[in-house]
């Protein structure tokens, strides 16, 4: 390590890599993500894949990130990255959880995918009180123009699977989102929208935004 990514610790007086060190290398969302938890959090990744985002957690925070992720091959290389990831399944497995286990739970890009998204939630924010959650749009305008235009589904750079091959079994809009997490009491303390890389404002975010970031407090 560089000396100039040293210069912060976290409680246990192990070294914490700045920022830029690891955030270049995450995905939008997750790089959003990373820089808004706490250090130190307690946060369990649901979905978390090969553990791109616990790493950075790990190393740029200093956070105790705990994983779950379904595909087994995924969290065979998590692992080998010394990170904690267990197999299994957000539809079911959250429940095995405690109440207020965590800090702060992280469903990334696996909302869309959840057969049943709705109590997927409600156990998100019954194991942490508060939950990180992003999913594509799909009322961007590009989706909007496939079905208008072309009457067929879309396939885009952020939705680049056919329909017959794609993990998104319930497709939500970013007015969606906000509609269930009013209905069911969930506050949004804070929200991103973002176009590729880049940010937006949230007046036009259910037509200019690809991806959203939500994070929700009980």
């Amino acid at each position: 390590m560089s000396d100039a990514s040293r210069g912060r610790r976290d409680a246990a007086g192990a070294d914490i890599v700045s920022d830029a060190s690891w955030r270049a290398a995450l995905r939008p969302d997750l790089a959003v993500i990373a820089a808004n938890v706490a250090p130190g959090a307690r946060v369990l990744d649901v979905g978390c894949g090969t553990g791109d985002l616990m790493a950075a957690l790990r190393d740029g925070r200093g956070a105790d990130a705990r994983g779950l992720e379904i595909d087994r091959a995924a969290v065979a290389q998590a692992v080998a990255r010394g990170l904690s990831v267990v197999q299994g399944d957000a539809d079911q497995d959250l429940a095995d959880y405690p109440d207020n286990a965590f800090d702060v739970a992280v469903l990334s890009q696996t909302l869309q995918t959840a057969r049943a998204p709705d109590r997927v939630l409600d156990q998100l924010l019954r194991v942490a009180p508060r939950a990180f959650v992003s999913f594509p749009n799909f009322a961007h305008w590009r989706v909007r123009l496939s079905l208008l235009w072309g009457g067929r589904m879309p396939v885009t750079r952020t939705l680049p699977e056919r329909w017959y091959d794609t993990p998104n079994i319930h497709h939500l809009t970013v007015d969606d989102f906000r509609a269930h997490a009013a209905a069911r009491g969930f506050a949004v303390e804070r929200a991103w929208f973002l176009r590729g890389d880049r940010p937006i404002g949230r007046g036009a975010a259910n037509l200019l935004a690809e991806h959203a970031v939500f994070l929700l407090r009980r």
